[in-house]
């Protein structure tokens, strides 16, 4: 996975990356981190030797808390390895088959549809975009009310549980996201699936202006 914590992934694509435009020479150690980087390819298109999970919806999966991290973290590295394979006009060779810059994109396409609604639930996990997402997000700004209506609120924690919708909208947030199930609780003390964050929500930003040219 390519996460928060572990850049290994996307240190792999770099380094395929500047082999693949000829400007590293080719070398056995480099070459591994071709090979690394396309692995990591091939298993989340599903046509690899240890393909990652999949939900019944077609949602990578990756670990139970805050799956969308790593799902949107593997959608911008395919995109990104999408546009290197268009430009140098190659194809990966997986054990599944040959895997060519259109599918790469199309795979990433498909997870960002997922996320924004076309999914078992029919719910964006964005929150604010459409009309079905989620209400009480694990988010302090988000669930406690502006301070001139909260006379005496101490941190807010008094928030946390109650039954209510988040008074501020965070609009475009991406929150944890569903369970491998395709289910959701929209309940702030859900925190592995309510939670919001900056890693959940950077890479999925390259994604989108990728999509988006």
């Amino acid at each position: 996975m390519f996460s928060w914590d572990d850049k290994y992934a996307g240190a792999q694509v770099l380094v395929a990356k500047e082999i693949l435009l000829g400007k590293l020479s080719k070398s056995e150690k480099l070459e591994q981190y071709k090979k690394g980087a396309e692995e990591f390819m091939c298993n989340c298109i599903q046509k690899g030797n240890s393909n990652v999970k999949r939900s019944n919806g077609g949602l990578l999966w990756f670990l139970p808390w805050s799956n969308l991290q790593y799902v949107n973290s593997a959608a911008f590295l395919m995109s990104t390895y999408a546009d290197v394979l268009e430009k140098t006009k190659t194809t990966i060779q997986c054990p599944g088959g040959r895997v060519g810059s259109n599918d790469l994109l199309g795979f990433a396409r498909s997870q960002v549809d997922y996320i924004l609604g076309s999914n078992p639930k029919k719910m964006s996990y964005m929150v604010g975009y459409g009309s079905n997402y989620p209400r009480r997000v694990h988010h302090r700004g988000a669930s406690i009310a502006p301070i001139k209506q909260t006379p005496g609120c101490q941190e807010g924690f008094e928030w946390m549980r109650k039954n209510s919708d988040d008074p501020n909208v965070l609009e475009g947030a991406i929150v944890g996201g569903p369970d491998q199930g395709d289910q959701y609780t929209d309940s702030r003390d859900n925190y592995q699936q309510a939670e919001p964050s900056t890693v959940n929500n950077a890479p999925l930003v390259g994604v989108l202006a990728r999509l988006a040219s």
